[in-house]
């Protein structure tokens, strides 16, 4: 070897380059693109996943502000149990309000989909300011009422507390606590006649 020309030093070099190009770069090319390949996808997944998970923090956000707005809602439409005492607050009103009771008969709950309606037939006597100043009271609760069928008149016999008779239902609603499963689509019943 020592008495080669340069050439052949020149072809040993060249021939060993190409050696460990063949056995060993060129390998470890495919090994690097096959690796940046890889990173490439697990850099999409990273940011597909960060994605995901700010969508996740949003949905978060919003289940804590629906859970908190349920929960104030849920002083407007009460569970089952609070439903004597409100009851009892609106006798209490009618008689702070100088009314007198003459029907007070609460009637059967009427389930619907997700709540349930408690219709509660009323009927009071007194002076139309008196009535005036009970529904006033009533609209200011932090339960929510509707009154339907209101009627009003007045009364054969008067006296100065006493002038006028006034018919309502007053409806309350509340979460039941065993709520029936709704049982399917409702067939359409066919429309009664009319008397």
């Amino acid at each position: 070897m020592k008495n080669w020309p340069w050439y052949g030093y020149l072809v040993l070099a060249v021939l060993i380059f190409a050696l460990a190009f063949l056995f060993y770069f060129k390998p470890q090319g495919a090994k690097l693109k096959v690796l940046t390949a890889e990173r490439v996808k697990v850099e999409q997944e990273v940011q597909n996943l960060k994605q995901k998970k700010r969508e996740l923090d949003k949905i978060e956000a919003d289940i804590a502000a629906m859970t908190a707005k349920l929960k104030t809602l849920e002083v407007n439409i009460p569970q089952r149990k609070e439903i004597a005492d409100i009851l009892r607050q609106i006798q209490a009103l009618a008689y702070d309000s100088r009314l007198d009771v003459l029907r007070f008969a609460p009637g059967t709950e009427v389930n619907k989909e997700f709540y349930a309606e408690w219709p509660i037939p009323i009927q009071v006597s007194g002076n139309y300011h008196n009535l005036g100043l009970f529904f006033d009271r009533l609209s200011k609760f932090a339960r929510v009422f509707t009154i339907e069928n209101f009627t009003i008149k007045t009364l054969t016999r008067q006296t100065d507390l006493n002038t006028v008779s006034a018919n309502w239902t007053a409806k309350t609603y509340f979460f039941p606590e065993n709520m029936p499963a709704p049982a399917g689509p409702a067939k359409k019943q066919p429309a009664r006649p009319k008397r």
